[in-house]
């Protein structure tokens, strides 16, 4: 039994190695996407102009009379001193074919003192240079860039989701095969008198003389059993959001209660064919603002944004830099009907059911945001132990079966030898 899941987990472990050491480089350094992005792009983050600000509906009207192909559907609803405001950009309509127009951006740059516009790029475009780099880093990572195919564009989600929840299995696979066997006389009388422990304890060792092979077999051993628990962690969350909607949120269904959200109470409408709102962005800023007075919410309403499909606002409220640096689990959102501007949904980090809560932590468990900057850190450093993980694997597989094709040429030359002296 015990060599049929070596077989397993050889074969798992090389079918999916290639994805695992993308996935573990692509996730270490997007740890530090922000850092990275604003070393390549200062502009997309510093500004020199001081002075009153204008107001952010101003610039959001002044973005689509420039471009009227384009309509914001997320903004700022306060600046920070220095920086730039980001814009999230959708293509109209073009009434000439009643499709969406086809904009080469969706993200535009705003300096909030002059209202000019300081950078624009559309997020994980397929590009390697600076404006596009991280964003394109961060989609290489979940979703590999495969392309649209019959007009389904999960392609990607669902192949890396499906790697996850291999990976998952084989983790248990793996800790398994790491476990003494019971052993037989044939192994001696001194191997039996040893405990369990003491036998199981070798495999949590790296032994750096006994050779590069036992040395690589030991290094690939004893990393998956140091970072077990956070290998399985990582595979289960990696699964969790990019099976979300297939798999995870029905599963979830089965043992909890979810709080019905946005996605319940509206229908979703077709691509090319965008719910215009009733209500504008500064009539539900205003609404929302109201709201979290009435809760007591001491945090000023960030940012803004209107999702076309379902036709929602939705309004976050965090103090600058909790957004990000803990993964939205210091964010509160609500959400507004967009036509009478009546609240359909909130989202409060730690409230709500266990579901509830339970999905909140995906995303800023998986990145480690959840610990702030040592679990940035962690991840990090994680990423790197994956990439190490697989390709040890794949070491350990070519060099057995080097050593067991240079065994066999040896068994045949010893024959002929035989046969010739015979």
């Amino acid at each position: 039994m015990r060599r049929a899941w070596v077989l397993i987990h050889r074969y798992i472990g090389l079918a999916i190695a290639g994805f695992l050491i993308l996935a573990g480089t692509t996730g270490a350094l997007i740890s530090w996407d922000e850092e990275i992005d604003a070393w390549l792009n200062p502009h997309f983050y510093h500004v020199a102009s001081r002075g009153p600000y204008l107001e952010p509906t101003e610039l959001a009207r002044r973005i689509e009379a420039a471009d009227p192909r384009a309509w914001v559907r997320r903004m700022p609803l306060y600046f920070e001193e220095g920086k730039p405001g980001l814009f999230l950009i959708m293509p109209r309509v073009d009434p000439r074919t009643d499709r969406l127009f086809d904009l080469d951006y969706d993200q535009i740059f705003i300096d909030p003192v002059t209202g000019e516009e300081v950078g624009r790029r559309k997020w994980g475009k397929f590009g390697l240079d600076r404006p596009h780099f991280v964003a394109f880093l961060y989609k290489l990572h979940y979703t590999l860039h495969l392309p649209e195919v019959f007009g389904i564009d999960r392609w990607g989600y669902w192949l890396m989701g499906g790697v996850a929840l291999i990976w998952m299995v084989d983790c248990f696979v793996g800790l398994y095969l790491t476990l003494p066997s019971r052993g037989s006389r044939a192994s001696g009388e001194a191997a039996m008198r040893r405990t369990w422990w003491q036998r199981w304890r070798r495999a949590w060792t790296v032994r750096r003389d006994a050779g590069r092979r036992r040395f690589n077999f030991d290094l690939h051993r004893a990393l998956g059993l140091w970072f077990w628990p956070l290998l399985l962690v990582i595979s289960f969350t990696a699964a969790s959001q990019n099976l979300f909607t297939e798999l995870f949120r029905p599963a979830l269904k089965l043992v909890s209660t979810i709080t019905p959200g946005t996605y319940d109470v509206l229908e979703q409408q077709p691509l090319h064919k965008p719910v215009m709102p009733v209500l504008s962005f500064k009539e539900v800023a205003e609404i929302a603002r109201a709201d979290a007075r009435r809760r007591g919410w001491d945090e000023p309403a960030a940012r803004i944004f209107y999702d076309q499909r379902y036709g929602y606002y939705s309004v976050s409220f965090y103090f600058p830099g909790e957004d990000r640096g803990t993964g939205g689990m210091g964010m509160k959102r609500t959400f507004f009907d967009a036509s009478d501007g009546r609240l359909i949904g909130q989202r409060i980090p730690w409230h709500g059911t266990a579901a509830d809560v339970f999905m909140q932590m995906q995303f800023p468990v998986h990145s480690g945001r959840i610990l702030g900057l040592p679990g940035r850190i962690l991840m990090s450093v994680m990423g790197l132990v994956v990439a190490v993980l697989a390709a040890t694997g794949v070491v350990i597989r070519y060099r057995n079966r080097r050593a067991r094709g240079a065994a066999e040429l040896q068994q045949a030359r010893s024959h002929v030898s035989h046969e010739t002296a015979e």
